[in-house]
């Protein structure tokens, strides 16, 4: 009975060092075009956490899912070791790879390039001396194409550079 009792008890003590892990404060900052390559265009999403607690914590990994006018266009994820001192805000950059074949998908819908609705979901897999935790990132927003980037300065500068112009 008195072993029943012991592990009753730190199962309860055990349980209840979750509630001493608070969740990071996660704050998506942006969502950038950064480069056109052969593999499409490169997009980093930009997100400052927060380690509200008083101990380190460790991103193990993320997952992310990106639709663009509810257009399903980058899925993906990375194991990645970031630590996040405790009481400090620490900058991580997400990268994400859009094909170019998804890019004309999107372009058939004629979006404004200044207000293109997005959301995005993700996820931080964190290890904590609790455990693992989940910390669920979630953004909706618009976003406006830099003026480099869009496709009437592209088709612009391939017209110069084969003499149309």
């Amino acid at each position: 009975m008195k072993k029943i009792a012991c592990l009753l008890l730190l199962v309860v003590l055990l349980s209840g060092c979750t509630k001493f892990v608070s969740h990071p404060v996660v704050t998506v900052q942006d969502l950038n075009v950064v480069s056109l390559d052969p593999g499409g265009a490169g997009m980093e999403l930009y997100l400052t956490v927060k380690n509200t607690n008083s101990f380190d914590v460790k991103l193990q990994g993320y997952s992310y899912d990106l639709k663009i006018m509810a257009l399903p266009l980058a899925k993906g994820g990375a194991r990645e070791e970031i630590k996040f001192p405790a009481g400090v805000e620490t900058d991580v950059r997400i990268p994400i790879l859009i094909t170019y074949g998804d890019l004309l998908e999107l372009l058939k819908r004629k979006p404004d390039p200044d207000k293109i609705p997005y959301q995005v979901t993700a996820g931080l897999d964190l290890e904590t001396p609790m455990g693992q935790l989940t910390v669920p990132v979630n953004r909706n927003g618009t976003y406006a194409i830099p003026k480099q980037y869009r496709p009437s300065a592209i088709f612009g500068k391939l017209g110069e550079f084969f003499g149309l112009k």
